[in-house]
């Protein structure tokens, strides 16, 4: 056990400020809907359909911008700067080019949200805001990649000191703009879109500086390179880009359609679902934290080729995100009826809310281990088969689950998260034994090769 503990420190330090900034983006997404929960269930249900549909169509680009992370810690193990120079810069370039087509993808479902069974109320306020955040998307997409790029050569800090900055900037600009203070309009759910805007290009500014101040990072985002254009490093960043990404859109599709489902039985059941995910992303984001970790400590040990290390780091994140999920499911079940109290005040939600609380508590350690399974999978460039099994896990299992425990059961909300802990659970279990299967055939390859 003390040679997986001993990891813990190393892997924390490189984790905490991926932890900070993720954590500090859900917690002012909270904030919003603290705020906007003030202008009662609509609203919140509104900003919970409105994002919805942009994460759902965001994931895509936030997967293939995950790629450069791998990518980049492996070239750094084989100490290779002119190949971490081309995936930086042709990552960058590709986020930049997929958002706006991303752009493109959400307006063109906005011809169509009327016929989402949602409540016309809702859809009514939803508009205007998805409208609004959909223009965030090219901004935050180039963050996105140069995030993961500064995350690929283990600097965190970088990016968590821009998330912080945009933050700040985002509750600011929300306050003044929900409610109409300091001679600012009274703009409603609308304002909310207005300061997320601005934050998320704040955001991507704040950090294309930062990186280009950086003495060790300076000359790897180099505009010099695209001049003949490299089909061989585009197609390298797809290959293993685009399966990422489908991996996002599943995952996110599966929360996500949690959110259409729910909009579908009541405005007050919609609005706890948004409790319950705000919530649960709370806690996904710490995670994500290892995740990223694990991705970058196990593409440095690749790119070094010692095995024995890389399976001793990567259990060691396994073992230590095991156990802070696990500490958070205990902190849900002793605090899910006080937790919705912060958001609203309507009695009916808050009783819904708690009950979905419960399951968020259940599902903590499958959804923690399955998030760091993937990106210790995604360090060994393993994304085809982890793909197929959330493919799966979630949309072959869950849904047709959650459809059934809904729609002929009756189980209402609460159906809706047995689902989607069912289809956690599968995934991890899954993902698990892959991991077994790849670390085995790594130990059989170097008896051979002994």
């Amino acid at each position: 056990m003390k040679q997986y503990t001993k990891e813990f420190l190393t892997n924390t330090k490189l984790a905490l400020p991926v932890i900070i900034g993720q954590v500090g983006q859900v917690a002012v997404g909270i904030v919003d809907n603290l705020m906007v929960g003030k202008l009662g269930a609509p609203s919140l249900a509104a900003v919970s359909l409105g994002n919805g549909i942009f994460f759902l169509v965001m994931s895509i680009v936030l997967g293939f911008s995950m790629s450069i992370v791998p990518l980049i810690a492996k070239s750094q193990g084989e100490n290779n700067a002119e190949n971490g120079s081309k995936v930086a810069t042709y990552g960058l370039l590709l986020c930049g080019v997929i958002s706006v087509l991303l752009f493109g993808l959400i307006k063109f479902i906005q011809l169509f949200i009327h016929d989402f069974n949602q409540p016309t109320e809702v859809v009514a306020i939803a508009t205007p805001y998805l409208s609004v955040i959909a223009v965030s998307m090219i901004p935050l997409a180039l963050y996105m990649g140069a995030k993961n790029f500064s995350d690929g050569m283990s600097l965190t800090k970088l990016s968590m000191n821009a998330t912080m900055i945009g933050n700040v900037l985002n509750i600011f600009f929300n306050y003044i703009l929900i409610f109409g203070k300091w001679g600012a309009p009274e703009m409603g759910v609308t304002g909310a879109g207005v300061g997320t805007l601005i934050a998320r290009i704040v955001m991507f500014v704040t950090l294309y500086v930062f990186i280009k101040k950086k003495k060790e990072l300076s000359g790897f985002i180099s505009w010099d390179r695209v001049k003949i254009f490299d089909w061989v490093q585009v197609k390298q960043l797809s290959k293993l880009g685009f399966p990422i990404a489908l991996q996002k859109l599943f995952e996110f599709g599966f929360f996500t359609t949690s959110v259409f489902v729910a909009g579908s039985l009541s405005v007050n059941v919609q609005a706890a679902n948004q409790i319950a995910l705000n919530i649960a992303s709370l806690t996904f984001m710490v995670a994500i934290g290892y995740s990223v970790t694990a991705t970058i400590r196990v593409g440095n040990q690749m790119g070094k080729k010692d095995i024995p290390n890389m399976i001793r780091i990567s259990r060691s994140i396994l073992l230590l995100t095991s156990a802070i999920q696990f500490f958070f499911g205990v902190l849900f079940v002793f605090t899910r009826y006080w937790i919705p109290t912060l958001y609203i005040d309507d009695v009916e939600v808050i009783t819904i809310a708690a009950s979905l609380l419960l399951i968020v508590a259940l599902f903590q350690l499958s959804d923690g281990l399955q998030v760091a399974l993937m990106g210790t999978l995604r360090g060994l460039l393993d994304v085809n088969t982890p793909t197929l099994i959330l493919l799966v896990s979630y949309w072959v299992i869950g849904f047709p689950l959650m459809i059934l425990f809904t729609e002929v059961f009756h189980y209402g909300a609460f159906g809706i998260w047995i689902a989607l802990f069912i289809g956690l659970t599968i995934s991890s279990i899954l993902l698990f034994f892959r991991y077994q299967f790849l670390c085995n055939k790594l130990k059989r390859q170097i008896v051979i090769e002994s």
